[in-house]
């Protein structure tokens, strides 16, 4: 992760020490509601996560055995949480659906726009980052959480993999068709940016 894991008693977590849950709640709070918010695409029910994923925390501690470590856990459950939402939301969606093209193959992108000579600045400013997350938002269920997980928060492949019960290797093919995916996304807004530019 590119945050560092704070220090947390478990023992005291076990015991329900208020100090170090409220700890606990500070450090990773920030991290789930942003995750949740970049999920669902909507502030209310990001909220909702945040307060159901801490309250199934607070309700699972004595029972974590530490198999992974507390972020990846509490990553779990709050990924959990939301595609439970997504799916309530969207009846129809199922985790094992295949991003596919017109064809019934596996999704390929068809325009690709070499941006890398647009200059660092135009690459983050804040219209950028508002056209990637409004990207974010139009990925599938199953590929945003991976990209979320990894290319967002941070988490490593074993991590992400962890966090959503999956194998490292679905976790990098995921990601891979994220990735293209967003690029893809991105191409158009990006060609014309580079157009404004000569």
């Amino acid at each position: 992760m590119t945050e560092i894991e704070p220090e947390l008693s478990l023992d005291l977590l076990r015991a329900g020490d208020r100090n170090e849950l409220a700890r606990l709640v500070e450090a990773y709070s920030p991290s789930i509601y942003r995750l949740a918010s970049r999920m669902l695409g909507n502030a209310q029910d990001a909220e909702d996560v945040l307060q159901t994923t801490f309250l199934k925390v607070f309700k699972a501690l004595a029972d974590f055995e530490g198999r992974s470590s507390l972020s990846t856990w509490i990553y779990r459950i709050a990924a959990n949480e939301a595609l439970m939402m997504m799916r309530r939301k969207q009846p129809a969606y199922s985790l094992d659906e295949e991003v596919e093209d017109e064809e019934g193959g596996t999704y390929q992108p068809k325009e690709m726009a070499d941006w890398s000579a647009l200059p660092e600045a135009q690459l983050l400013d804040v219209e950028a980052q508002k056209q990637l997350d409004r990207a974010i938002q139009t990925l599938p269920a199953k590929l945003r959480s991976v990209f979320l997980l990894r290319d967002v928060e941070g988490l490593s492949i074993r991590e992400t993999a962890e966090a959503l019960s999956l194998t490292e290797t679905n976790v990098k093919t995921r990601l891979l068709r994220a990735r293209l995916f967003l690029r893809e996304q991105l191409s158009a807004y990006y060609t014309e940016k580079m157009a404004l530019e000569k």
